[in-house]
């Protein structure tokens, strides 16, 4: 098993400040926040990714930048904002959307696939030059929505700078998910970690303490060298108490 360290998606907790997140985070003992992009550090805003660089360097959290750029829909001057966010936030790390969102895999024709994997190599190349890895969204409605097109997407992709996460599509079960990462888990940087069911309800991660753990044991050694965090995102009801029980949750699943 791969080390992961407990982290937490800023998108769990939309509509509260920067500087409580942070707090939430530090008092649950987590290692990392992934600032989204689209709440709390706007893309090419840096005095803000400064400041909320500041506010996770003061409560001890590693930083991601979690964009919402999707390629080739967007191109690399639109990455290149969010590029500047990252760095000025201190992030590490980029999250990207692979392929136009809300759009099945299986609609995109060679030419459009070629076109996503050829925008993608070279984000991944302007994000090397500054030290910033970039990873892919694994979602339904993406070029990620299943194993298959995100193993030819990354294999077209063919940059070492870029990689996946994973996450379980909703409702998916222990056993193909752990076909997905015995699959694809040489490319995994990091992962996202919640309890919903097909229905898209949400529980609290205890429920799913026994899926958690065998997948994460299983996951296969991975190309990726740095740290590597299990981020929850969102929780039931969106209450900061249930989130406190999820990250005590995932705590225990890591230590095992």
């Amino acid at each position: 098993m791969s080390t992961f360290e407990p982290g937490l998606c800023t998108v769990t907790f939309r509509s509260l400040p920067a500087n409580r997140i942070a707090e939430l985070a530090a008092e649950a003992g987590l290692a990392a926040v992934e600032w989204a992009g689209d709440a709390h550090v706007p893309s090419g805003d840096e005095p803000i990714a400064r400041h909320i660089g500041r506010i996770s360097e003061k409560a001890g959290l590693a930083t991601s930048y979690g964009s919402y750029v999707a390629p080739p829909t967007d191109d690399l001057s639109i990455f290149r904002d969010a590029l500047d966010s990252a760095i000025a936030l201190g992030a590490s790390n980029i999250r990207i959307w692979p392929g136009t969102r809300q759009r099945d895999s299986k609609d995109y024709s060679v030419s459009e696939r070629h076109s996503a994997a050829a925008a993608i190599r070279d984000m991944g190349a302007e994000a090397a030059r500054h030290g910033v890895t970039v990873s892919l969204e694994y979602h339904p409605q993406s070029l990620t929505d299943g194993t298959d097109s995100a193993r030819r997407l990354i294999d077209a992709i063919r940059h070492d700078n870029v990689y996946l996460y994973w996450q379980p599509r909703p409702g998916l079960s222990l056993g193909d998910a752990l076909a997905e990462v015995a699959q694809i888990g040489q490319h995994v940087s990091h992962v996202h970690v919640f309890a919903w069911d097909a229905g898209r309800n949400r529980f609290p991660l205890k429920s799913a303490s026994d899926y958690w753990r065998a997948v994460l044991v299983a996951m296969p050694a991975s190309r990726w060298t740095g740290r590597r965090f299990a981020m929850l995102e969102f929780v039931a009801n969106d209450d900061p108490m249930a989130f406190f029980e999820d990250a005590a949750t995932l705590k225990q699943i890591l230590e095992r």
